[in-house]
């Protein structure tokens, strides 16, 4: 099993002023080499956005684009005329595929949203544009992964063009399961969104991660009330 450490201080960070960005992997301005990509994840932005505020206009092709709100809401219009509030516990997805022109703007004129934003190379390229949006009850996560995108049809969750499951926990303190990956080859991201956890041996608190690959099963132990995000997804891209 190999395992790499990102602690939610080591991340880059960007401050426009009505922005506040984490990037665990390179993007926009942050490069490290040694923060590319984690297989089919390119990237993992953790974002606040001042009310009112927001990314105008702009185009992505052949990418699986994930947003998950975790404060507030986001408002998204894109080119096909799609225009629709993604809310907390509420998930999208959209395959950018052949090309999608987007904005995503805070729904509040007066309070932050905070949301994560996920990119994933697509399993197939130029496949035409897609976008889903699903709301999933916390109660559904309380000591139990919920199932929040799949490339599975009709698996209750959002489809994904990649062999990639992601899975959002809400677990009590002293909690402990073993997650085995979806896919032989897969690796596991696991995010701590909050509270603090035991994964594969390691400490990790709010906002670190652990990076896992070549592994049969991850054991994961909570130390307190904690919530998390797992992604299970394919290392050969």
């Amino acid at each position: 099993m190999k395992t790499v450490i990102h602690r939610g201080n080591t991340r880059g960070f960007a401050d426009h002023g009505w922005l506040q960005s984490h990037h665990t992997f390179s993007f926009a301005g942050y490069y490290n080499p040694e923060r590319i990509h984690f297989g089919a994840l390119r990237v993992l932005n953790d974002d606040a956005v001042k009310g009112g505020m927001g990314f105008g206009a702009h185009p992505h092709d052949n990418m699986e684009i994930v947003s998950i709100p975790l404060e507030g809401a986001l408002e998204h219009k894109d080119n096909t005329g799609r225009h629709k509030i993604i809310n907390q516990h509420d998930v999208q997805i959209m395959s950018a595929g052949t090309g999608i022109e987007h904005s995503e703007f805070n729904a509040s004129r007066t309070e932050p949203v905070k949301f994560l934003q996920i990119w994933l190379f697509p399993k197939k390229r130029d496949i035409p544009p897609r976008y889903e949006q699903q709301t999933f009850e916390p109660a559904g996560r309380h000591n139990q992964l919920q199932l929040v995108v799949s490339p599975e049809e009709n698996s209750g969750a959002l489809w994904i063009n990649q062999d990639a499951w992601f899975s959002l926990g809400r677990f009590d303190k002293d909690r402990s399961f073993d997650y085995t990956p979806k896919l032989n080859g897969n690796g596991v991201y696991l995010f701590v969104l909050s509270g603090s956890l035991k994964a594969g041996g390691e400490t990790l608190g709010t906002r670190d991660a652990i990076a896992v690959s070549e592994l049969e099963k991850l054991n994961v132990t909570t130390l307190e009330d904690t919530e998390f995000l797992i992604m299970d997804l394919p290392m050969a891209v």
